[in-house]
């Protein structure tokens, strides 16, 4: 079988096209690029989604915490804690425990035990947390004159919000979240370990690299490939970031501009 026979079998596997029996032998480096990177399709539908709409619970989130209002501050400093300071992988084994209960009493939860549901969810909480803390940083690193310019020129309320606050608010948490997208990113490979079982068995990326160690004895050549395909998607995050970041400070000089540098996160 030639390589573009393999693409064209295995290409679109993660999601339910093309052949649906894995190889069982003869394994070959076309397969396993394939195969890995049809898993992929998986790590960035998870990765994507809970970035969109945790970017803007996030958002929030962090004006809540800022609020003068007990009612609207402790749920959301609570909220933050708990996600904040709990480990993922728990949190995906706690979720998925948690909806395979609800779903003995409410069969609506049914789609929320399988991964392409249930995980997502767990990961849209997790990141939007990490954002919302990201964000209330930023918030209260404001500087004064910002807003006094704002009440000088006569901006309350909404539009004050809409054209001073949350532009630089953005702006100044923009490197400090790009870093939270990365690792976001990254975090979808524990989606492999945790409770939540792959939708009929079209897993992620790990997923087959995982089978294709196990049938060769061999990991040093899927989990390379695997690292490799996330470093790939790490550049293009990057890219993307990058230029929204361009995007905001685009009104400052550009020794004034803030850069987005990768940083390590120990503990998550």
């Amino acid at each position: 079988m030639s390589c573009w026979m393999t693409i064209q079998d295995y290409g679109l596997r993660a999601v339910g096209i093309g052949e649906r029996l894995l190889p069982r032998e003869d394994f070959t480096l076309c397969q396993q690029f394939t195969l890995i990177g049809s898993g992929m399709i998986w790590n960035i539908y998870f990765g994507a989604f809970a970035l969109i709409s945790g970017f803007f619970f996030a958002n929030a989130l962090a004006m809540a915490k800022s609020a003068r209002s007990p009612w609207l501050r402790k749920p959301a400093e609570w909220f933050i804690f708990i996600f904040r300071g709990s480990p993922l992988f728990v949190q995906f084994f706690f979720g998925y425990f948690l909806f395979l209960s609800l779903k003995q009493v409410f069969p609506i939860f049914t789609p929320f035990t399988a991964a392409w549901l249930g995980a997502l969810v767990v990961l849209f909480l997790n990141t939007s947390a990490y954002s919302a803390e990201i964000f209330f940083g930023a918030l209260r690193s404001i500087p004064k004159g910002d807003v006094e310019s704002a009440d000088a020129y006569g901006f309350s309320g909404w539009p004050r919000f809409k054209k001073i606050i949350w532009p630089t608010m953005l702006r100044l948490a923009w490197p400090a979240y790009t870093n939270e997208a990365i690792f976001l990113f990254h975090a979808t490979a524990l989606v492999f370990f945790s409770g939540f079982p792959a939708w009929q068995q079209k897993g992620d990326a790990l997923y087959y690299a995982n089978y294709f160690a196990d049938k060769t004895f061999n990991p040093f050549v899927p989990y390379p490939i695997l690292a490799m395909y996330f470093i790939l998607l790490t550049l293009v995050v990057l890219s993307i970031f990058g230029l929204a970041n361009r995007f905001l400070n685009r009104h400052l000089p550009q020794e004034a501009r803030r850069k987005i540098k990768l940083k390590m996160n120990v503990i998550r």
